[in-house]
């Protein structure tokens, strides 16, 4: 059955004649004569009784024609997808750790409320990394060591973080400030729950290893590892722009500088990766050319 067929019929009638609906739609008279004969032939049913000047609907004509509101309907609802689909607008639902949440999420939020008014964000902040699907959510932000598996929705990687460890001064007076990693290891550290050695590069590209078992804190927030670190508990390994404040402000101080950190690398969990709203679209465009803003930035400090 070709449901096309039942709405080029509605149609013949609301225009009184073929040839009415032919100059309305813009079709062929003969492909709507036909689109009403294989209507009638598929169900077995004369539709309309034709004259040479008047066209009469049958009762099983004027049955079928109450479908009309259906396919007005039909249409309405395929305009407003379509709307749905283009328009920036709603409610955009998103999960984050706290760390990424405040000091790249946050600020693309502020940007696209100013942009668009008709949008509404929330903004979940924690570590857990949850299905954005089951959760109901449109992105989940997960800092991963290593890509999650796959767990049948979409895995995106969105960002890759410098990072870099920062100690108090009160602590480096106490401890003298490393110049290896081996007096490093002297020091306490501050940690996230899934931490694995803290990976470093040298000057000379040799990848050495921390080991962080001992940790004097442990916690996901990195706002929490930050206060214990300004209060002089430990070393902090933490994405730079966390830390700017701080270091501007001379409560923290990079250890190793000409050590590399390995970057922490950001993922957006997506429910789907086909008829992605354009809420979602735009959020994380204006993450991408944030981003390109900042390595840009970083760029022209370079001496």
């Amino acid at each position: 059955m070709d449901w096309r067929d039942w709405e080029l019929f509605c149609e013949v009638v609301q225009h009184g004649g073929f040839s009415a609906a032919a100059r309305v739609l813009g079709h062929p008279k003969s492909s709507l004569s036909a689109a009403v004969q294989r209507l009638e032939s598929n169900l077995g049913l004369r539709l309309i009784e034709r004259t040479t000047r008047h066209l009469r609907l049958t009762d099983a004509g004027e049955t079928i024609y109450a479908v009309k509101p259906l396919f007005i309907a039909l249409h309405d609802t395929h305009g407003e997808a379509l709307a749905m689909s283009s328009t920036v607008a709603g409610t955009l639902r998103i999960k984050s750790p706290y760390e990424f949440g405040a000091n790249h999420a946050g600020p693309i939020a502020c940007e696209l409320m100013d942009r668009y008014p008709d949008l509404v964000i929330r903004i979940d902040v924690e570590h857990e990394i949850v299905s954005p699907v089951v959760e109901n959510y449109d992105i989940v932000f997960a800092m991963l060591e290593a890509p999650l598996p796959s767990t049948g929705i979409v895995i995106k990687r969105v960002s890759s973080l410098e990072r870099g460890l920062y100690a108090a001064p009160s602590l480096l007076e106490k401890f003298g400030e490393p110049r290896s990693l081996e007096e490093l290891a002297r020091l306490p550290v501050l940690t996230g729950p899934n931490d694995a050695p803290w990976a470093l590069t040298t000057p000379s590209g040799v990848i050495e290893h921390l080991d962080v078992q001992k940790a004097r804190l442990v916690s996901s927030n990195a706002d929490i590892r930050l206060q214990a670190a300004l209060a002089g508990h430990g070393v902090l390994r933490v994405t730079a722009t966390f830390t700017n404040s701080a270091v501007e402000a001379g409560t923290l101080r990079r250890l190793l500088p000409d050590h590399i950190c390995e970057p922490l690398n950001v993922h957006a969990l997506l429910p789907a990766r086909q008829f992605v709203p354009a809420k979602v679209r735009c959020f994380l465009d204006a993450l991408e050319a944030h981003g390109r803003g900042s390595a840009g930035a970083e760029a022209e400090d370079i001496p």
